[in-house]
């Protein structure tokens, strides 16, 4: 289970994984998100695809405006760390889209999260808001405000949060972005 090989990756004395054991944790949390059902259901607040979807989401518009580059990333990652096609992205996306319209707060969907992913997989996931954030090349306060509450919400350290950042902003960099 996730939850098992996410543990023996974690350090005991609350370092974040190394390289090869940072591999081994997003392929638990691929894993594990490829495990949930192909279609999301879109009357399902407890499904996790659809949380992590609205949350993505709820990120990439925290600004007021989602970017061409924050909705390519964000069709992007939901294709990569769900292993979808391109036409189950969209569907996926559009469910995270609505819930989030839906939804009165963030906690609807942590909760779900907090359910479902290990201390890894929820770092892992702070990540992902990070690189859908980086994706227009400027991280606007009130996303960075949005990553903080989520991770709150998450259990995801301060220091895990911050080091997420300075890696998603790190491959930002190197992929050419400014």
């Amino acid at each position: 289970m996730i939850a098992a090989v996410a543990l023996q990756q974690h350090n005991m004395d609350g370092k974040v994984p190394s390289k090869g054991g940072r591999r081994l944790m997003f392929q638990a949390f691929r894993d594990f998100l490829t495990s949930i059902s192909e279609t999301p259901d879109r009357a399902r607040a407890d499904d996790p695809r659809v949380a992590a979807a609205a949350l993505l989401y709820h990120v990439s518009a925290a600004d007021g405006i989602v970017s061409e580059a924050e909705l390519e990333s964000l069709k992007a990652s939901l294709a990569h760390e769900f292993g979808l096609d391109a036409d189950a992205a969209d569907e996926l996306l559009d469910a995270g889209r609505e819930a989030d319209q839906d939804a009165v707060d963030l906690y609807r969907f942590t909760s779900v999260l907090l359910q479902s992913l290990d201390e890894a997989a929820r770092i892992r996931f702070v990540e992902l808001l990070w690189e859908i954030t980086y994706a227009d090349g400027d991280v606007h306060e009130l996303e960075d405000n949005t990553i903080w509450r989520v991770a709150d919400l998450l259990g995801v350290s301060t220091r895990d949060r911050m080091l997420m950042k300075q890696e998603a902003a790190s491959r930002h960099v190197r992929n050419g972005g400014e």
